[in-house]
């Protein structure tokens, strides 16, 4: 068995991607809020990220308790309305977050790359690799 190196140890682990953000919703929340930093309402996120009702609350629920995004209730023209922003350490944590991403996009293009060479080296079309 090889003997892993120090510079190798872990490499894959990717520890930046946040569980509380990868979740398809909430990054999907996270992303409409990062474009939209004066908020949107309920409504809004709700359009965007074609979530229901329920499914909305929950996920601003986990967003909220864990400091990304803050709520405020309040009303337009004597109707309730929810609007939601994103935070400054929602914010750092989101960009953080697709740093890393950025890191697995790049090693898998890299390993794509190296096994189509090497597939071409053998003489072999990248569906028979």
């Amino acid at each position: 068995m090889k003997a892993k190196t120090k510079s190798s140890e872990g490499r894959f682990a990717y520890e930046g991607l946040d569980r509380v953000i990868h979740e398809r919703a909430r990054l999907s929340l996270l992303t409409s809020l990062m474009t939209n930093p004066k908020g949107l309402s309920f409504n809004e996120l709700k359009r965007l990220c074609a979530l229901t009702d329920g499914n909305l609350s929950r996920h601003l629920s986990v967003l909220e308790n864990d400091g990304m995004v803050e709520i405020d209730k309040g009303y337009d023209r004597n109707r309730p309305q929810t609007v939601c922003r994103i935070t400054s350490a929602g914010r750092a944590r989101y960009l953080e977050y697709l740093e890393t991403l950025e890191q697995v996009v790049k090693d898998a293009a890299k390993g794509a790359k190296e096994a189509s060479t090497s597939a071409a080296v053998r003489g072999l079309t990248p569906s028979r690799a």
